[in-house]
């Protein structure tokens, strides 16, 4: 239990900080995020509706979306997140009335310590099994449906943002909001100690076969099972491997203790994957 106390009030403090990172930089600067975020701050200029109320609206569909292939866990962690940081939004939209924590602060500034401000906030939601951008969510899905990597897919997204945030503000913002972006994931990097989209997971267990069904069901992952020798035991051992997203990391950890409790689970981080994934045939 204490373990779910200490994810959740990192996840409570990375989303308050992600939400003054938007309210007393980016906002009143005309500097806008990747994702749902950037998507939801257009919409609030263009309307003039709260921005809040779109961060939650947009963010939902996609929640629903991660129910079945991201697990439980990790969909109340994320939607938590973006209550929190949907009301942050709110709250402190109040405190700044749309002007800048700093006056008359160069575009520049902005862009850097806004990006490190809201990377930072990021950061800790990740780091702690949680997320606050559908984006990714989508991506994930995707991917089973095209033929790009969760990372193509997010890029592709966000110039795309980027490009309608040129019309709508002007080009030089549409500029800074890059940088802002390329600096958030930078420092998100930096809080995650080597954030990366994929990882590649051993599970040593007595029930592999069971496991690694339920992966693949569950999950549509495919799996390789590795026959090894225990060095002190010298029992035969089959273990379970597969590549999945950090996103995804949760949902496995569930699958393998409800099967086995005493599963050993090894986790690493993959910083490329080539080659052709191998989908399950429909009949």
């Amino acid at each position: 239990m204490s373990g779910y106390i200490k994810d959740y009030f990192f996840i409570t403090l990375g989303a308050l900080i992600y939400a003054f990172a938007i309210e007393a930089f980016l906002v009143p600067s005309h500097i806008i995020d990747g994702g749902v975020t950037g998507v939801s701050m257009i919409a609030s200029t263009l309307s003039g509706l709260p921005l809040g109320l779109f961060i939650f609206c947009i963010n939902l569909p996609f929640i629903i979306l991660a129910i079945k292939k991201l697990g439980i866990r990790f969909v109340l962690s994320t939607f938590w997140a973006i209550i929190v940081f949907a009301s942050g939004v709110t709250f402190l939209s109040k405190c700044f009335h749309g002007h800048c924590i700093i006056e008359n602060l160069e575009l520049f500034l902005v862009s850097v310590f806004g990006g490190l401000i809201l990377g930072a906030g990021v950061g800790l939601i990740i780091r702690n099994g949680s997320s606050v951008d559908g984006t990714e969510i989508l991506s994930i899905y995707l991917t089973k449906k095209i033929s790009f990597s969760v990372g193509e897919i997010i890029m592709v997204i966000n110039l795309f943002i980027f490009t309608i945030a040129g019309f709508v503000y002007d080009w030089q913002h549409a500029m800074y909001s890059i940088i802002t972006y390329f600096i958030a994931y930078k420092t998100m990097d930096f809080v995650i100690e080597g954030l990366n989209e994929s990882k590649s997971v051993f599970v040593i267990t007595d029930y592999s076969n069971e496991i690694g069904k339920e992966i693949m069901e569950k999950m549509d992952v495919s799996v390789t099972y590795i026959d090894a020798t225990g060095g002190y035991s010298g029992l035969e051992k089959r273990l379970v491997y597969c590549v999945i997203s950090r996103l995804q990391v949760t949902k496995l950890k569930e699958i393998a203790k409800q099967i086995d409790p005493r599963a050993f689970i090894a986790i690493e981080n993959v910083y490329a994957v080539e080659g052709v994934r191998i989908k399950k045939r429909k009949i």
